[in-house]
């Protein structure tokens, strides 16, 4: 590999590295686990950890941005519940908070019921704190993607993330991303999380226009941009 070649492969590395949110939502993780969590995503260059609330406040993290999730996995609370965990998360340190939205009203078109519980929470947990709002993509519609999108930007959200990884339905597609990103245009953030696992899928992703990723397998895909 030339050293032109070598120059361009980190690059690459870092680039990617610097969209990563390095996630550990396992439920029987442990502080030992969260700790090395944080020890990997310094050493990867990662954007962010993303761990339980239970897990905060993190020490040692240095450069390294703390995300926590809300109504997670199910988005089944009521939204004063999701405000409370989001102020909660706050006051121990988050910086980002990924929320999931209540699935039943999307799927029942009650869009404005989404934007009042995506607004609580940003409410309760106002800016600088970064909030994410999970729609869950792969369980809705394509009219549903585009309204809920709509939802979160109306209520003042950062980003639309596609999933939580948890959902039978399924995690991140090409398609969603696009279809997310066409509708937010830039005005917020995308992240793509759930089921992206090799270098391939994560590029993907990136060119489908996330411009953030949620990766538990974070050092395989960096790994992938060297081969």
């Amino acid at each position: 590999m030339s050293t032109h070649d070598s120059l361009a492969t980190s690059a690459a590395v870092s680039t990617v590295a610097s969209m990563v949110d390095h996630t550990l939502l396992k439920p029987e993780a442990t502080a030992a686990d969260v700790a090395a969590l944080v020890a990997e995503a310094r050493q990867l260059g990662a954007y962010s950890v993303c761990v339980s609330p239970s897990m905060l406040p993190l020490t040692g993290t240095g450069a390294v941005k703390v995300a926590t999730v809300c109504g997670f996995p199910s988005g089944a609370h009521h939204p004063g519940v999701k405000a409370v965990e989001a102020a909660g998360a706050a006051a121990n340190g988050a910086d980002e908070i990924d929320m999931v939205i209540n699935l039943a009203l999307a799927t029942t078109g009650q869009y404005d019921g989404i934007e009042a519980e995506i607004a609580a929470v940003r409410v309760a947990a106002p800016a600088p704190v970064v909030l994410k709002v999970i729609i869950e993509s792969a369980a809705l519609t394509d009219e549903q993607i585009v309204a809920v999108c709509r939802a979160a930007e109306a209520a003042g959200a950062d980003f639309v993330k596609t999933s939580t990884g948890f959902h039978p339905a399924g995690g991140a597609t090409v398609h969603a991303v696009e279809l997310m990103a066409a509708t937010v245009g830039g005005r917020l953030g995308v992240k793509a999380s759930g089921g992206i696992r090799t270098t391939e899928a994560a590029l993907e992703m990136i060119a489908a226009g996330a411009t953030r990723l949620g990766l538990s397998g974070t050092a395989a895909v960096l790994a992938g941009l060297t081969d």
